[in-house]
């Protein structure tokens, strides 16, 4: 409706294939509404892999998930064209409420008064959505659903369980075949399946999820692997080593900050409104190695000073969040705290990609290394302080 650049996008673009997965996700939509008519829709966007749709429904078995992809077969058969409409706030509030999708409505409501909103329907179904989309449903030759699992409305814990369908969708047979055969070599690869297997950790559910028992075999991989992260850090990197308590009362807490933004993910040992001290074990050692550094007076001549401590950690995650010993309870790490003159800062920050660099490729995953610093780094730089132009003399290193 106005001049533009026009890109004509394909399943070998990213945004075409993005658009297509998103196609896919209302497919799934509306088999499972056509299976189950009493479930609810909430949202359904395309991600990295695939597609996810959250439904409030009972879970899902693969049985089902086998009936919904038999009925999403029928829908794309149909090739029903995608066509876009757009509704008034206040209508697009009454037309959702007319559907019974109180999720829907709720999106809606969130929107500017003044809101155009955009819906997109194919056949007899319709879904509140930006888009975009294909034309119609037919060039999505290959799909598969491959798991369901419970997921937050809006990922607060607070609000209602839903039930989140992941799928993925390709335009080739081969595309697919070969992302399934992927799936299962990561199944084949898992470390919660070998962990168990090789006799190195368990887990148990009287003592709890993400708090697992290292066996002997596990405990001796994890004593070699401290001794030598250790020896390494104060022998050549020039740490020196401390230790601190596994907890501390809140007071240090409410200095540091953490009571304010992060006590929802401490173990709290207490009441305050009726305990005169309330201690909590501790999230992260941040705080503890700056009174380390604070015990004595200190001149611009000692530093930099590099803090080592390889400390055990206790953060309380959701359970739905854990597995195996990607994400647990109680872990035990190697931290850096330090303390650097300002015109140190740059070289000492280099110093410590190069330390995790070192220790990544020593233990034979550097492959993987240039990739994950490459994500990190233009994703998350707002969210630390300092300079643009510091930040920006850190790239390449």
């Amino acid at each position: 409706d106005a001049d533009c650049e026009l890109s004509i996008l394909t399943a070998n673009d990213a945004a075409g294939l993005a658009a297509l997965r998103h196609t896919a996700s209302h497919v799934l939509a509306e088999a499972v509404k056509n299976v189950f008519p009493d479930a609810k829709l909430a949202i359904g966007p395309s991600i990295d892999t695939g597609y996810y749709y959250d439904f409030d429904h009972a879970p899902f078995s693969r049985e089902d998930l086998d009936k919904i992809e038999a009925e999403m077969k029928k829908i794309i058969k149909k090739g029903e064209k995608l066509e876009k409409f757009t509704l008034p706030r206040e209508e697009a509030i009454k037309f959702m409420e007319e559907k019974g999708e109180p999720y829907k409505v709720e999106l809606i409501q969130d929107l500017p008064e003044d809101a155009e909103i955009s819906f997109y329907k194919q056949g007899e179904f319709t879904d509140l959505c930006a888009g975009p989309h294909l034309m119609n449903t037919k060039p999505i030759k290959a799909f598969k659903l491959i798991s369901s699992s419970m997921a937050y409305w809006r990922g607060d814990s607070n609000k209602a369980q839903l039930q989140r369908i992941y799928g993925t969708a390709f335009t080739k047979k081969d595309e697919l075949a070969a992302y399934l055969e992927h799936l299962e070599d990561i199944k084949r690869r898992d470390h919660n399946k070998l962990g168990r297997e090789m006799g190195l950790f368990t887990t148990v559910d009287v003592i709890g999820q993400g708090l697992p028992l290292l066996m002997p075999k596990g405990a001796k991989m994890i004593q070699k692997m401290q001794r030598w992260i250790e020896d390494t850090e104060d022998n050549e990197w020039g740490y020196v080593r401390t230790k601190t308590p596994l907890m501390a009362k809140s007071d240090l807490y409410k200095i540091s900050g953490h009571w304010g933004h992060y006590k929802e993910g401490m173990f709290v040992l207490g009441d305050e409104e009726v305990d005169k001290e309330v201690f909590a074990l501790r999230p992260m050692t941040c705080p503890f190695q700056y009174y380390v550094y604070k015990a004595s007076q200190k001149s611009y001549r000692d530093l930099p000073i590099r803090y080592g401590e390889t400390s055990t950690l206790f953060r309380n995650e959701d359970s739905g969040e854990m597995h195996g010993l990607t994400r647990v309870r109680q872990f035990t790490i190697s931290e850096g705290h330090l303390i650097v003159r300002p015109d140190q800062m740059v070289e000492e920050f280099k110093g410590c990609l190069a330390l995790a660099k070192y220790c990544l490729e020593t233990l034979g995953v550097q492959e993987d290394v240039t990739y994950r610093l490459s994500k990190w780094y233009p994703n998350n730089k707002e969210k630390y302080i300092g300079s643009e132009e510091v930040w920006e003399e850190t790239q390449g290193h």
